[in-house]
């Protein structure tokens, strides 16, 4: 089963919505019996994690919601996840949806490194404004994709993990980009190369 994740705010003109759905499309192509499933984080948004929930973790009755998103996350066996780069992080829709499959039974064995999620493949969208690839001036500022590794690296989801960036997204709307919209082209062409050649496996 595909699990599939948006989380920009925006439906219209989102980058990251365009190349998961570029994902999907060929994934769902190429596994026609397998099962999909859809969640949008922005037009469905979960609730915070609270106390309520954290005392309900140390005792026997778990959350509803907790029990079925570990639930989508146990049935997938790709992952793919649309996430925009807002203030060098993710939004905080997707950092949500992390706190609450971030439970004790999902982590790794910390003498194994084996864990129940550990054989699934993720693949992560991001869109970028700018560019913080190694070399760039901004690279430092980039607490996405470091971020979301060690988190993964947590449920044994760093084993098939591949990261796909768009960047300079902001070149065809911010004046002071427009000298950079040829990159910002290829960099999002790219992405669709790659991810419909990751999809095809």
């Amino acid at each position: 089963m595909l699990l599939h994740i948006d989380s920009s705010l925006r439906t219209e003109g989102s980058v990251s919505r365009e190349v998961t759905a570029a994902f999907a499309t060929a994934w769902r192509e190429a596994h026609p019996d397998a099962g999909y499933r859809y969640r949008d984080l922005s037009a469905d948004p979960l609730p915070h994690v609270d106390g309520e929930v954290l005392a309900a973790r140390e005792g026997a009755d778990r959350h509803e919601l907790e029990q079925r998103l570990k639930a989508e996350l146990e049935e997938a066996d790709t992952i793919v996840i649309g996430a925009p780069m807002y203030n060098f992080s993710v939004p905080s829709s997707l950092k949500a949806w992390l706190d609450w499959i971030l439970v004790p039974e999902l982590f790794v064995d910390q003498e194994t490194g084996v864990g129940a999620l550990t054989e699934k493949r993720v693949v992560v969208v991001t869109a970028r404004g700018g560019s913080y690839a190694p070399g760039t001036p901004r690279h430092g500022f980039d607490f996405q994709e470091p971020y979301l590794r060690a988190v993964f690296a947590m449920l044994g989801l760093d084993r098939d993990l591949e990261f796909v960036h768009a960047e300079l997204t902001h070149a065809h709307v911010t004046p002071r980009l427009a000298q950079f919209r040829d990159q910002a082209d290829a960099s999002r062409q790219d992405a669709h190369r790659v991810v419909r050649k990751l999809a095809a496996v």
